[in-house]
């Protein structure tokens, strides 16, 4: 497996990425399939391919504000196009050159990349990343106003692996979760992948 590569579930026009949410907004955002307008479109916001991680992030949807776990499903050119105008949050001298150069250029992306450790069914970090995109500005209002295509409630979803993984069945667990796979997405050299 590569060291930075984006799993995820996805089709040949979607690609589903997950966020959690206090149900004051998660919940009449996978009611009515858009993000209400208490969602705040000038905020960065965190959008992850990685069910896993996403149970890493929000403690199985346990954690305050976060009680509300969403699958959301965008359109795979806007994911692509942010991508394409992702910076990364970090500055690596072999991809960006000057320190100057990477802060001017993070600071005129709409959108930036992480890549963390990916996450097994305990939660414990893998040897290998998997991809955070923040979205802020344009990406941000496009994400919430054109990209998604649905979303959907995955709360349940979350407490069961989480039963499963409790009680000490894995396997079980593991038949339930997402099925994610390499995602084809364009040259993300400029994003150290």
């Amino acid at each position: 497996m590569e060291q930075r590569q984006i799993r995820a579930a996805h089709t040949g026009t979607t690609v589903t990425v997950y966020q959690a949410y206090h149900p004051r907004i998660g919940l009449p955002a996978a009611r009515d399939g858009r993000f209400p307008a208490e969602w705040k479109r000038e905020r960065m916001t965190w959008i992850k391919p990685s069910f896993l991680w996403m149970m890493y992030r929000c403690g199985w949807g346990l954690k305050p504000d976060q009680e509300t776990v969403l699958a959301i499903e965008i359109g795979r050119d806007g994911f692509d196009w942010a991508l394409a105008s992702a910076c990364l949050s970090h500055h690596v001298p072999e991809v960006h050159g000057a320190f100057g150069e990477w802060r001017e250029a993070l600071r005129a992306a709409p959108a930036r990349v992480q890549w963390d450790p990916e996450r097994d069914l305990r939660l414990n970090p893998l040897p290998y990343r998997s991809l955070q995109l923040g979205l802020s500005g344009e990406a941000s209002r496009r994400y919430a106003d054109e990209w998604t295509v649905a979303i959907t409630d995955v709360t349940p979803l979350a407490r069961e692996v989480h039963a499963l993984v409790s009680a000490g069945d894995l396997d079980a667990a593991a038949r339930l979760l997402p099925a994610e796979k390499a995602y084809p997405a364009p040259d993300l050299a400029h994003l150290g992948a």
